[in-house]
């Protein structure tokens, strides 16, 4: 994978890992506009560096003015809450997931549903597929991206070829297709995705997750490889999402043991409906994914207690 060479004045890409997803600024004279705000955990890590970021930057375009959300997963929008208290400022989301959380309905958000925590945020406003803003300098148009998250957008900047592509493309890949795994269809949505992606004939991709790229057309021969395998066997689809879904319970809560992991998730439809895809009850189908992920190497194991490594 070729790297990424530098960036428009107006745009900074802060990489995290695993558990909390890259964050973009759009640097502005009078403000700065922020996409996806990371994990609940590390919020103070996320604020940290959002004001390392932009410490050269006059003292308005410190301030965030405004935080747009690609969608509202736990990882995504979770530094939401503490980014508004620190900044004031306002908060935009997908105009499909808008009511829901303006109701901070947590079934329709499916934070109880995959067993997530994401601290309540008021909403201020919607972005719809079609609409543009400017932010960064730049002129922006947001995309409908169903796949991974019915709901989730995409933003491209056509002048600049840039494109915020959240979790419908990484440099390796895309996101668990949720809907797939709650019996609706996800695999076509993903299809198009794709083909959208490839249609906008973006230069570099700004990832949800991991590094930002500009081989394009790789990565995108390399999604849809994934997706066709995937498509072809749901229930690998399936090991996949509950291994996944298990790495970041580890990477969020470090250490536990397997029983109070167990209770924990008890509630979670989300791993009762990937452990019926796999043919196991749920207690099951997380140890399978505990001793798969020992025996890659993702987790270490000391009798009943259960630790993320690497």
């Amino acid at each position: 994978m070729s790297e990424a060479g530098a960036l428009p004045p107006g745009v900074r890409f802060i990489e995290r890992d695993w558990l909390s997803a890259n964050h973009i600024l759009l640097v502005d004279p009078d403000s700065t506009t922020m996409v996806d705000t990371g994990f609940v955990k590390h919020a103070p890590m996320t604020l940290a560096l959002v004001e390392a970021a932009l410490a050269s930057d006059p003292p308005p375009s410190r301030r965030i003015g405004r935080i747009i959300n690609t969608h509202l997963h736990s990882d995504h929008c979770g530094g939401n809450a503490a980014v508004r208290e620190r900044h004031g400022c306002r908060i935009t989301v997908p105009v499909a997931s808008f009511a829901s959380a303006r109701d901070w309905n947590i079934d329709a958000l499916t934070y109880r549903y995959t067993g997530q925590p994401c601290p309540r945020f008021p909403v201020d406003d919607a972005l719809a597929p079609g609409e543009d803003f400017h932010a960064g300098g730049l002129r922006w148009v947001a995309h409908a991206a169903p796949g991974h998250d019915p709901e989730s957008l995409v933003l491209f900047a056509p002048e600049a070829g840039l494109l915020i592509s959240a979790d419908a493309l990484w440099a390796n890949g895309f996101g668990i297709l949720f809907p797939e795994l709650q019996g609706e269809s996800g695999f076509t949505e993903q299809r198009a995705v794709l083909g959208l992606i490839e249609s906008l004939a973006p230069r570099r991709i700004l990832p949800g997750h991991g590094p930002m790229f500009d081989d394009v057309a790789a990565a995108i021969e390399r999604a849809r490889g994934r997706l066709e395998s995937m498509a072809a066997d749901p229930q690998r689809h399936a090991r996949h999402a509950m291994k996944v879904m298990i790495k970041y319970r580890l990477l969020y809560m470090e250490s536990e043991t397997i029983a109070g992991m167990r209770a924990e998730l008890a509630g979670a439809g989300f791993l009762t409906d990937v452990a019926r895809w796999i043919g196991m009850d749920t207690d099951a189908a997380i140890d399978w994914a505990v001793d798969a992920l020992v025996e890659s190497g993702q987790a270490v194991r000391d009798g009943e207690r259960i630790a993320n490594r690497g």
